[in-house]
């Protein structure tokens, strides 16, 4: 009998089969041999299962930047509101300085009368310029990173110690603003110059007494930013709070250096 032996057929193993991986095997060797990348390791964060990304937790308890967010959103909003008003004194004071009538011999006449801004409103913008500064050196204050972990730790109030002077500063420098603004009207009213004088006073008197109430809002606002500083026990209720105290702040300062241009320009 004839007996013919065979040589036994070599099976050749996909990699990619999972079934042909051992304990170990990461079907290929590296991304350079086996033209694929090795198998990722999870990382555990020990977070629950959203590991740190406050994004994928429910509303509202997204942490602090939620909520800061949230309060900006609602002041910026405010502040629009609030600048649409402006808009309608400005151009109301537009209209009323162009307007004129013709009398009986065709000639052209207008009751406008250009005034004289007191000199004071110069030094008045200075230093709201100034307490702009200084509020926003307080806002920033309030995001240092390092303090800022000492503060939720519990382990001090270093961003405090660091906040308290410039918001007394900006208080302080608001403060006088506001009593320079006054001094102006004394000044008016020194030389007989009130709000029935002319249409331009009318519109003098309103643009800064109504920005100067406003300012009165921020002025009270930075008082209770101080307090809180002081005794509210949740720092990230401190930051909602300084923070839109200077934002609001900062546009009680652009809309006033615009008024003040009107009035001392625009007549």
């Amino acid at each position: 009998m004839l007996v013919t032996t065979t040589k036994p057929v070599e099976i050749e193993h996909d990699p990619r089969d999972p079934a042909d991986r051992g304990p170990g095997k990461t079907g290929g060797g590296d991304a350079g041999e086996g033209g694929r990348r090795p198998p990722e390791i999870p990382k555990y964060t020990g977070g629950g299962g959203d590991g740190d990304d406050w994004s994928k937790r429910p509303a509202g308890h997204r942490g602090p930047r939620e909520s800061l967010q949230r309060h900006r959103f609602g002041l910026f909003s405010a502040l629009i509101g609030d600048l649409m008003f402006f808009v309608a004194i400005v151009g109301a004071f537009l209209v009323r300085r162009s307007s004129f009538h013709i009398d009986a011999y065709n000639s052209v006449v207008t009751d406008w009368r250009a005034i004289q801004v007191p000199s004071i409103l110069w030094l008045n913008t200075i230093v709201l310029a100034l307490s702009s500064v200084t509020v926003e050196m307080a806002r920033r204050g309030m995001f240092v990173e390092r303090g800022v972990m000492e503060e939720w730790l519990g382990i001090g109030r270093p961003v405090t110690r660091r906040v308290m002077p410039w918001l007394l500063a900006t208080l302080v420098l608001g403060s006088g603003f506001v009593a320079g603004q006054v001094v102006a009207w004394r000044q008016l009213a020194a030389q007989h110059i009130f709000y029935a004088t002319s249409p331009a006073m009318h519109f003098f008197y309103l643009i800064t007494g109504v920005h100067a109430l406003h300012l009165a809002v921020g002025l009270a606002a930075l008082i209770v930013a101080v307090v809180g500083m002081r005794f509210i026990p949740k720092f990230g209720a401190r930051q909602v709070l300084v923070d839109c105290t200077a934002w609001y702040w900062h546009a009680m300062g652009v809309l006033w250096i615009f008024l003040f241009v009107l009035l001392e320009y625009c007549q």
